[in-house]
Formats: C-alpha cells, sequence, structure tokens
C-alpha cells in the first residue's frame, strides 16, 4: 500500500484491503449542500455587536421572515392565507428548506437530510390543511384518503441481522424467549403510558403532566433500567429509533423523548401484544409520505409561490427591535455588502443558539434557551450507484434499509465516527420494473460524540467515503465497484436534542409561542427536538398573528 492509498484510509485501515486504493481514488465527490463559511460569520457569542460593513440599501416591508427552514416557509404560508403579501423571507442558504431540501447525484434526485413525514394525526391540523391545499389529501367516501403515489411503496424497510435481511427493523430472527419477553414489556410500558398522559405531535398540542415531567427529568436509558429492560436487542432498537428523530441515543436524550417517539404516533408492537401477533405485523410501520428528494419536494413547494419574496444567500447578522418596529441586517458574501430591511415585525425563524447571537439586547427567556440547548451534528452522504447492488438472502430492497452493528466487523471504529443509521433508496418510489442506476442516501447522527461537531467537520471527505464504504459493504460487498461519486453534506447543528432537563422544560405543554415586542420566534428548536411537524405548526401560528 502506498503512501497516498494509506492516507487516503487512515481513519479506516480496512479500506485499502477491502475495495483496493485504486478503485476508492476512482470515486468522485467531495462535500456540498451546506454554507458554512456563511453560518460561521456569526460566530462571536453576540454576532450583533461585530462591525459590518454600512448597509448600502434599505429597504421596507410590512414583515421579515428571517430564516427560510420549515418554520420560515410555514410562516410565509400564514401570510399568504391572510392576504397579507408585504413580506420577504431572508435565507442564508442558496436554497429555501434548512435541514429539508433535495438535490441531484447523476442527474437521480435525492434528499438533503429529512427524507419522509409520517401521515399526520389529527393534532396536526395545520400539516393536514397543507397536505390538503397540495393535493396529496382528500375526502373520499366520508374519510380521509391519501395520495398513494406519494406514501411510500412497499417493501418499506428492512434489517441487515445475523447474516441475511428481515422485514421491518426491530430485531426478530433467531431472537430467544426473553428478548421477545422484554419486548412484550416494553409495549405494555408505551400502552400504559398513552393511557396515563396525552401524547401529541406537534407537543404544543399536549397536556402538562406531573407524569411528564417525571419522564423529562431522567435519561431514556435509566428509565429502561428502572424498568428492568436489559436486553441487547431492544435497546439497540430503541437507541437507532433515538438516533433517527432526535440525533442521539437512549444514554443521552431523556425519558420522555424516548416514550414520546412511540407514545404520539403509532405505539410500539411486539409479537404476542394485542395488533402484532405475528412477526409479519411487527415488521409493519406507519404510513409515510416520501419523494425521490425527501421533505425537498415539500419545502420546493413552499417556496415557489414567493418568487422575489424569497431572498437568499443573505446572511441575517442583527435584528434590533424599537417602538417604531424592527430593523433587520444581511450580510451579502458574493458581494461583501450589507442591507437593511425595516419592518413593523420580524418572525425569527432561526435556530434558537442563532437568534440569541443577532437579537440586539436578547430577551432573558431567549438566553435562557440557548443556554440549555443541545445540538447533533449529522452527516448525509448521497452514494451514486451505477448498477443494482448484489444483495443477501432474505427480504428485498426496501426504501429504508439498515445494516445491524452486529454485521459491522470494525464496528469500534464505525461507533466513533457516529451512529450509522443504513440508507434509503432514491429511485425506490420510481415505477421503473428493471432496477438500475439509483442513489443511496446515507445517514449518521453524532450526537452522542463529545467531539461529533469537531469531528465532522475535520475528518476528511475521503475518510468518511472510507468509513461509509467499509459500514455498508457487510450487506452489499459490491458497492465500492458500483459507486460512482459520493457527496457529502455535514451539519454541525442538524437537530435540538431532547436532553433530560430537571424542570421538566422539554415535553408536553412547554412550548407557546415566545415573543418580544415586535418579535416572534418560530423553530422546531422551542419543541425541543427537530420534525416536519413541529417546525410547520410554530412557524404558521407565528404568521397566523394578526398586525
Amino acid at each position: 500500500m502506498d503512501r497516498r492509498c494509506f492516507l487516503s484510509g487512515a481513519a479506516l485501515p480496512l479500506a485499502g484491503s477491502l475495495f483496493g486504493c485504486e478503485r476508492l481514488e476512482e470515486i468522485q465527490g467531495g462535500f456540498n449542500g451546506s454554507s458554512h463559511e456563511r453560518g460561521h460569520l456569526l460566530r462571536k457569542p453576540d454576532a450583533s455587536h461585530k462591525v459590518w460593513p454600512a448597509p448600502s440599501k434599505v429597504y421596507k416591508t410590512r414583515v421579515v421572515i428571517a430564516g427560510g427552514g420549515i418554520a420560515g416557509l410555514a410562516a410565509a404560508r400564514a401570510l399568504r392565507l391572510k392576504n397579507q403579501h408585504d413580506f420577504v423571507l431572508l435565507e442564508l442558504e442558496d436554497q429555501a428548506g434548512g435541514n429539508s431540501r433535495g438535490g441531484l447525484v447523476g442527474g437521480i434526485a435525492c434528499p438533503l437530510g429529512a427524507h419522509y413525514l409520517p401521515v399526520p394525526g389529527d393534532t396536526a391540523v395545520d400539516v393536514q390543511n397543507l397536505l390538503e391545499e397540495l393535493g396529496l389529501r382528500k375526502r373520499v367516501a366520508g374519510r380521509w384518503v391519501y395520495d398513494e403515489r406519494h406514501l411510500c411503496h412497499s417493501p418499506q424497510e428492512r434489517l441487515f441481522f445475523n447474516g441475511e435481511w428481515q422485514e421491518g427493523l426491530l430485531p426478530l430472527q433467531g431472537v430467544g424467549k426473553e428478548t421477545l419477553s422484554q419486548y412484550r414489556q416494553f409495549a405494555a410500558l408505551v400502552a400504559r403510558a398513552r393511557q396515563t398522559a396525552a401524547w401529541s405531535v406537534p407537543v404544543s398540542k399536549a397536556v402538562p403532566s406531573a407524569f411528564i415531567d417525571s419522564l423529562s427529568a431522567i435519561s431514556f436509558e435509566n428509565y429502561l433500567a428502572q424498568n428492568g429492560l436489559t436486553d441487547a436487542h431492544l435497546r439497540w432498537y430503541l437507541n437507532y429509533c433515538c438516533h433517527d428523530d432526535y440525533g442521539a441515543g437512549i444514554s443521552t436524550v431523556s425519558a420522555w423523548a424516548g416514550i414520546h417517539y412511540f407514545a404520539s404516533r403509532h405505539g410500539f408492537s411486539a409479537p404476542g401484544t394485542d395488533g402484532a401477533d405475528t412477526l409479519e405485523q411487527t415488521a409493519s410501520r406507519e404510513g409515510v409520505l416520501t419523494w425521490p428528494e425527501g421533505n425537498g419536494w415539500l419545502t420546493r413547494q413552499l417556496a415557489l409561490p414567493l418568487k422575489e419574496r424569497l431572498q437568499t444567500g443573505k446572511v441575517v447578522v442583527r435584528i434590533a427591535a424599537g417602538k417604531q418596529g424592527v430593523e433587520v441586517d444581511t450580510f451579502n458574501p458574493a458581494t461583501q455588502t450589507t442591507e437593511r430591511w425595516l419592518a413593523e415585525r420580524c418572525i425569527v425563524a432561526l435556530p434558537i443558539f442563532v437568534a440569541a447571537r443577532v437579537v440586539e439586547n436578547p430577551p432573558e427567556f431567549l438566553r435562557q434557551a440557548a443556554a440549555r440547548t443541545r445540538y447533533a451534528p449529522w452527516l448525509v452522504a448521497n452514494i451514486g450507484i451505477r448498477s443494482p447492488l448484489a444483495d443477501r438472502p432474505g427480504a428485498p430492497p426496501s426504501w429504508d434499509n439498515v445494516i445491524h452493528p452486529a454485521a459491522i466487523k470494525n464496528a469500534h471504529t464505525d461507533n466513533a465516527h457516529g451512529a450509522s443509521l443504513g440508507y434509503v433508496d432514491a429511485m425506490h418510489q420510481s415505477l421503473q420494473i428493471v432496477p438500475g442506476a439509483t442513489v443511496l442516501t446515507h445517514y449518521r447522527a453524532m450526537g452522542d460524540l463529545p467531539e461529533g461537531r469537531k469531528l465532522l467537520m475535520d475528518t476528511p471527505w475521503t475518510a468518511w467515503r472510507d468509513v461509509i464504504l467499509a459500514d455498508l459493504s457487510r450487506a452489499h460487498p459490491d458497492i465500492a465497484a458500483k459507486v460512482t461519486r459520493i457527496d457529502i453534506t455535514r451539519y454541525g447543528h442538524a437537530m435540538a436534542v431532547p436532553i433530560p432537563s430537571a424542570n421538566g422544560s422539554t415535553g408536553a405543554g412547554q412550548v407557546h409561542q415566545h415573543a418580544a415586542g415586535p418579535l416572534r420566534f418560530a423553530h422546531s428548536d422551542w419543541a425541543g427536538y427537530s420534525v416536519f411537524e413541529e417546525a410547520f405548526t410554530l412557524g404558521h401560528a407565528a404568521g397566523g398573528v394578526t398586525l
């Protein structure tokens, strides 16, 4: 192995011997998707005190929306529905959508972040209305029906476990009686929790309770230990679920978050419990809406009507509220100029830590929220595949494909680079009969790593390439030979992590519309975790306030 080959595989020495250095070097790609340089302009503790160029232009509008993620786009929609069109939405990136944007690899659409939306429950009224507006949901014979073209096609998910693929993600093939017993015990705990308290997505529609507060105060891992749930298979599955929704595992998130994952949606079914007497029923999952580009499809629909009111490539560096309204300054990295917007009010749809830096004299509730909010870094790798991969026995290729860590020989190295969450197939929703080229979108959650953000940003693309291919090759030994390119998107502050809180501040009933004079704050961070329904509901509520 020559020096260049050694260095390219330094993070995972196995890579060169697994695939051959020449083949690895043929794979194209790099980092894309997020403009960290723009975001890092705000690294000073209080960016509003940084000396920016004097505004070269001054504009007037009635409402400024700072931030073009889901919350900001929802606020813009709410204004439009009220026939209020005198507003502007300012977005740092070149494309609105935040963590829900989409991209292309080899002409194939793929997600750059969030890749599905669960069919919303009755408490997510604003989301239901959006889906109805977009033609995804309509009444047929007195009941709501979703457009099957956008519901995830079957087979939906599978797990590579004990040398073969199984349906569903809960380990079932070959597990013992004790494991099945613990599955049933956890199902009973979830059922009891649903009877004891109100659970809802969005959490603002739930009702506070002492039970919720008690769960918010301890880690999910401690809660499982208190209830005698020590089975390794159960804990792996719950760890996976927490990484999937919250970016961190059971030792990091609160017990409220761990139970909320199930109690607020579809519950937890295990063989031998009501409604799940067979492995096939256990393997089934709630209905989800998905597209080749993931939730980028939704953000594109939300952004389209905005036209010139959507201003991209603008870094919000200062928000100052006064008696006469609000001043919002933006810096344009392309022209190195500052622009000022004068408005009656501003909807601050920014992550809490960013809002605390750019708002002049931030209110105390914002300071406190910024101090207690912890973020999970994420890596999203879009892997171009020229032809179908060789597959192991068992369940057929699915939309969501997860590899159990027992299948990864170098599991320690894999864990050191975050939790691997498998991949989704961008072409799964297509109607092509013969499989061909596709894009596999691989996710890694890094919220458990003390230096996760530094690792994410400092690790070279070639090292990430090797880690990812070594991970996926356990189920697909020919993957390196069929990869054309790997584009990696890094999110240093991808999502707020619902960590334990002694005062129960993370949980149902704790979310409300924060306001300070002409400022209103709306972002999924205020819900304590990041999912579409939370961000959309908060943004829509902020945009719907009467001027």
